[in-house]
């Protein structure tokens, strides 16, 4: 059972930027897609962003894009987000999720099976 944990929550004025992390506990994503969604009081969860197991295809949701980037730590195997000139739509709890790629073969974050417990961004002045 892969376990995700996410770190780098914490409080952030608009404009400003944040990284978060997922990591697997006791291993490494190398053979995993990872997802960053994200969900606000009152609202829907949602996609941000997703990155197949390598990191060299990335997609992003049009409200981020150009503002948030995901990609892969090599070293320690574990993936991050980037955020840049946030703003305060951008504050909620966000959640990486994993699903196995199979055969190696990218189709996208559909069927995300593994859930962190989620790591909270507040945007505000």
């Amino acid at each position: 059972q892969l376990q995700l944990v996410e770190s780098g929550e914490g409080l952030v004025q608009p404009g400003g930027s944040l990284r978060l992390s997922c990591a697997a506990s006791g291993s490494r994503l190398d053979t995993y897609t990872i997802g960053w969604y994200r969900q606000a009081p009152g609202r829907e969860r949602e996609w941000v962003a997703c990155a197949s197991k390598s990191a060299d295809i990335t997609s992003h949701a049009d409200s981020v894009r150009g503002r948030f980037t995901i990609g892969k730590d090599d070293t320690s195997g574990s993936f991050y987000l980037k955020m840049n000139n946030v703003n305060t739509d951008d504050s909620g709890t966000y959640y990486c999720a994993a699903v196995y790629q199979v055969l190696g073969i990218y189709i996208g974050c559909n069927g995300m099976k593994y859930w962190g417990n989620g790591t909270v961004v507040t945007v505000s002045l």
